[in-house]
């Protein structure tokens, strides 16, 4: 587990244990790419991957996800600071925290998908496809709204 300190009474961590999942939850099934994803389907995801947690003091208040084999690929997802702790260079602090991780380095390829950040993780050296033409998808944007 990596723990990450920073300013002003917040910290970055990867242990599970400090997870708070109801506020993961209200985030992410508010969010334009997981609206109404169900709580045990976050507590699954949340199990099945390599989670940062951003804290201020004890209160989460951020979380980043990565889906990774922790040897050539990862995936970045369900990135978040709530509103209140926004404009502090939090965002910035939490995808510097993962692309620094110790178990992650060397990987062969990072991706990610966002509407609306991609000034944020350019910063980082992520890019637009170089070859969308190779990348296929299956994509349900509605499946957690169905009844």
């Amino acid at each position: 587990m990596e723990t990450f300190v920073l300013p002003d009474g917040y910290s970055i961590s990867t242990d599970p244990a400090r997870l708070d999942v109801e506020v993961i939850h209200g985030f992410i099934s508010q969010s334009y790419w997981a609206k109404n994803i169900p709580r045990a389907l976050i507590e699954r995801m949340i199990k099945n991957s390599l989670c940062f947690g951003l804290y201020h003091r004890q209160a989460q208040v951020g979380f980043a996800r990565l889906i990774t084999d922790y040897t050539t690929f990862a995936y970045l997802a369900d990135v978040f600071v709530l509103p209140d702790h926004r404009g502090k260079g939090l965002s910035k602090a939490l995808v510097q925290a993962v692309r620094a991780h110790p178990d992650l380095q060397g990987l062969r390829r990072w991706m990610l998908v966002t509407l609306d950040a991609q000034g944020l993780y350019r910063q980082f050296g992520f890019e637009p496809l170089q070859h969308p033409e190779r990348h296929l998808e299956i994509h349900h944007p509605h499946i957690y709204e169905q009844s």
